[in-house]
């Protein structure tokens, strides 16, 4: 466990004016201004030798200003060690490459062995802790059975700044689908609420009311007869089952999709029999987090990262390939 410690800082002349829980903020790396907020909230910051409460206080030039940083507790959490594609890594971030089969974060049914506690184990003491205890922080998650890039913050201020780009949608995120059908157009974009479904409360759906404003871009890479396509999709917003939720809205579920593309049946007829048993065991939606791109919030650098397909889409994609050059019309069927 890491121990308090104390920063005594003085304002500069030309800092003056400034309010205090930004000063500090800029001051103190690492610490984010809404943990320097909770911080002055619990009297852990002094202005001339005197207890204040008011993050919005002006400060003056050569002024002293105590702040006291607790220890970091740790996470409730076990760290648990787990083989980690590590994609990038630096004293303030993580990116990696999930396989599908990987929970994000802790929930009931799934409270350990998820990519939270792998973080735990692999970052250990380099979490400097996010809102004072020692986590990781997940600004966004990808579905357990989705596979591809997620990034986690591992202080308190890439966390509050890759927060602030997921919330104002600059984050560049690109997904990879194989999708049944061919979508007309080939390229469009979809807009359409995003909230619970009336009839099933643990699926989301496009709704008229009450939901989340979701759009998502599309364009076809690769179609395969009539059948199916390889399609590439780009968030706008980034809401739950968001990309599940809108092909399928749009007649286009994913293959593999059991909540939102179970009763898309289809005539197998003209399919080789190995492909047809392929397209009806394949595990799980076939989507993959392909492209993520976002401002460093510490350095301000640009980063993009791409990854490959893995194995399981690789091996569908390149199994459908041999419909591509078929003219016969699969029918959608009642049973599958």
């Amino acid at each position: 466990m890491s121990v308090p410690s104390l920063k005594t800082l003085s304002v500069a002349p030309e800092q003056a004016g400034a309010r205090l829980d930004k000063w500090l903020a800029e001051a103190v790396p690492g610490v984010s201004r809404s943990r320097i907020q909770a911080l002055i909230g619990e009297g852990a910051v002094t202005v001339s030798g005197k207890v204040t409460d008011n993050p919005a206080q002006k400060v003056k030039a050569g002024q002293w200003v105590k702040l006291k940083l607790p220890a970091a507790v740790e996470a409730s959490p076990a760290a648990q060690e787990m083989d980690l594609d590590v994609v990038y890594e630096d004293d303030d971030l993580i990116v990696i490459n999930k396989p599908p089969g990987l929970v994000v974060h802790p929930a009931p049914g799934n409270f350990d062995k998820t990519l939270v506690n792998a973080l735990l184990a692999h970052c250990g003491k380099s979490l400097a802790g996010i809102g004072g205890v020692r986590r990781p922080g997940i600004v966004h998650r990808i579905d357990k059975n989705t596979s591809g890039l997620l990034v986690a913050a591992k202080t308190d201020k890439a966390h509050a700044g890759l927060a602030a780009q997921f919330a104002a949608h600059t984050i560049e995120r690109a997904y990879d689908a194989v999708v049944w059908g061919i979508p007309q157009p080939h390229a469009d974009q979809i807009v359409g609420a995003i909230g619970r479904s009336r009839h099933n409360r643990q699926k989301m759906a496009v709704v008229r009311r009450g939901g989340k404003d979701a759009e998502t871009g599309y364009q076809t890479l690769m179609t395969f007869g009539t059948l199916a396509a390889q399609v590439r999709c780009r968030l706008k917003t980034g809401r739950t089952h968001q990309i599940r939720v809108h092909m399928a809205s749009i007649g286009h579920p994913l293959v593999g999709d059991t909540a939102y593309g179970s009763n898309r049946r289809r005539s197998m007829k003209g399919v080789p029999p190995d492909l047809a048993d392929l397209l009806k065991s394949f595990p799980r939606q076939a989507l993959h987090a392909k492209t993520l791109g976002f401002i460093h919030p510490v350095t301000e650098k640009a980063l993009r990262f791409d990854s490959a397909l893995p194995e399981d889409m690789m091996e569908l994609i390149e199994a459908l390939s041999a419909l591509e050059n078929l003219d016969e019309d699969f029918e959608e069927m009642d049973a599958f």
